[in-house]
């Protein structure tokens, strides 16, 4: 019989000896011992909070391959690589591998010797791996979503992929009868709403749920309105003379700014880089390690950039535009003070009315109409598809098939038999995608709301991520907001 107290400090041992630390933070503990006893899991914790380590130690005490599903590959790389370095069974596939290193990686998990294998959502579902991973002697333990909030912020209309992912575990079984696969899905942000979907589109069964605050309070947030983009320009200018010898990063919201900007500032003999996902892969590592090594102090990013990148002493971080989503903001934040010690943050907004400097108002309605007209398309492909059908077929007949199933399975009336085969249900009401719209819009609201609010920051957020009770006559005292009420009271 396995002493419990034994089986712990085993664990306890393993993971002093990888990583070096005397003890856990709390609660990595609890999540450890969650996903070793093989329950389902949703973890809510915020950046910097350990997350990797509570799914890559019970995957490496345990023997059999855990999947990690990530959204990627520089997050996947980064990870990775710090495994490797400790002489750990993990490895990686995507789209940028070379062949050789491919085929090498599906030779380590027919030979299983692998414990980690991390793949992005259309990896796993790509036919060879999906071939491999499902023969019955690979043993699998479970499923990691990491980056979780990706489900929901992607799943619909950019990744659809992700709107598979419910069908892997009841797929595998049937190859693995006597298997059992845990899943755990990890991230630092979801309210309520998010929560319910990475749920129910996992099909997770009873998880177990650690909820853990987004406060941090060594991130000190402000708000600045800016009336001109010549304004926006020299507004952040003048932030990041003060801060020369500090790390930042600055985010804006498409490729071409982010390149504009970084010219501009190039001219002013700042040494930076424009990071987006249209550089190709040599160009995004090389920008990745110089940030990391300290040759370049900031860059200037799209979403794209730093999500599971290690830098602790991130000092600073821009918004230059403002952000769509209050969980896009959250994880951008969340960059910056992974090492404890204050971090500042500056989000720049346009004038309220729009007349002056509408360019706020112009990508939120941009994006808005963009979502309008997939919606769009989405409904008139739901009304030409069969009500059975195979992925492969529907993207032949249509562009757009893809998105069209993913939505209509975001809004109840599709089903997945397995990751490759659908069938529609009896539920097929017209102004689902209607509905669909008005709740990305009351998304888009609530971060204009957050960026016009003169409450404390923070406490708007724990209201929004649903940690009402934290919130209750909280003020952080050092947000943009409380600093102002501060001085108005002396």
């Amino acid at each position: 019989m396995i002493d419990p107290q034994r089986e712990w400090q085993r664990v306890r041992e393993t993971f002093q000896k990888i990583w070096g630390y005397p003890d856990f933070r709390p609660p990595q503990d609890e999540i450890i011992r969650s996903l070793l006893n093989g329950f389902d899991t949703l973890i809510v914790m915020p950046t910097g909070g350990g997350k990797s380590i509570c799914f890559q130690l019970p995957a490496l005490l345990q023997n059999g391959l855990t999947i990690v599903i990530s959204p990627l590959v520089a997050l996947m790389e980064n990870q990775v690589q710090e495994l490797k370095e400790r002489n750990l069974p993990a490895a990686l596939i995507h789209s940028q591998l070379p062949k050789y290193l491919r085929k090498q990686t599906l030779k380590a998990i027919a030979a299983q010797k692998l414990r980690l294998l991390y793949l992005s959502p259309e990896t796993l579902l790509s036919v060879p791996v999906w071939e491999k991973i499902s023969q019955p002697n690979i043993k699998i333990n479970g499923l990691i979503l990491d980056e979780a909030h990706c489900l929901v912020q992607w799943g619909d209309t950019f990744r659809p992929a992700y709107r598979r992912l419910g069908a892997v575990r009841s797929s595998l079984l049937k190859h693995k009868p006597d298997a059992k696969i845990a899943i755990a899905a990890f991230t630092a942000t979801a309210d309520p709403t998010a929560q319910k979907i990475i749920t129910n589109t996992l099909q997770l069964k009873q998880p177990k749920t650690f909820l853990l605050s987004p406060y941090r309070q060594n991130l000190h947030l402000k708000v600045k309105t800016v009336w001109t983009p010549k304004g926006r320009r020299q507004q952040t200018l003048k932030y990041i003379e003060k801060r020369k010898r500090q790390t930042g990063l600055i985010y804006v919201r498409s490729r071409r700014e982010s390149e504009e900007l970084e010219e501009w500032l190039s001219s002013l003999k700042y040494q930076t880089a424009a990071y987006h996902a249209g550089l190709i892969d040599t160009q995004r590592r090389k920008i990745e390690n110089d940030w990391l090594e300290g040759k370049i102090k900031f860059v200037i990013c799209t979403s794209a950039f730093g999500m599971g990148i290690n830098k602790p002493n991130v000092r600073w971080v821009v918004h230059f535009h403002s952000p769509l989503l209050l969980s896009e903001y959250l994880q951008e934040i969340g960059r910056g003070g992974r090492d404890g010690k204050i971090a500042d943050t500056l989000t720049l907004i346009s004038e309220p009315t729009g007349l002056l400097n509408p360019e706020d108002k112009q990508r939120n309605q941009f994006f808005i109409s963009k979502l309008q007209k997939q919606y769009q398309k989405a409904e008139a492909i739901a009304k030409k598809i069969p009500d059975r059908g195979d992925l492969n077929s529907i993207t032949e007949q249509f562009k757009d098939g893809k998105i069209a199933l993913a939505l209509l399975h975001s809004v109840g009336q599709l089903e997945w038999i397995d990751p490759f085969n659908y069938r529609r249900n009896n539920n097929k009401d017209s102004s689902s995608f209607a509905k669909l719209n008005s709740i990305q819009q009351r998304f888009i609201q609530e971060t204009t709301r957050f960026l016009h609010t003169r409450t404390c920051r923070w406490q708007f957020l724990l209201n929004a991520f649903g940690f009402t009770e934290d919130a209750k006559d909280f003020q952080c005292g050092h947000c943009d907001n409380c600093r102002s009420k501060g001085r108005r009271q002396k």
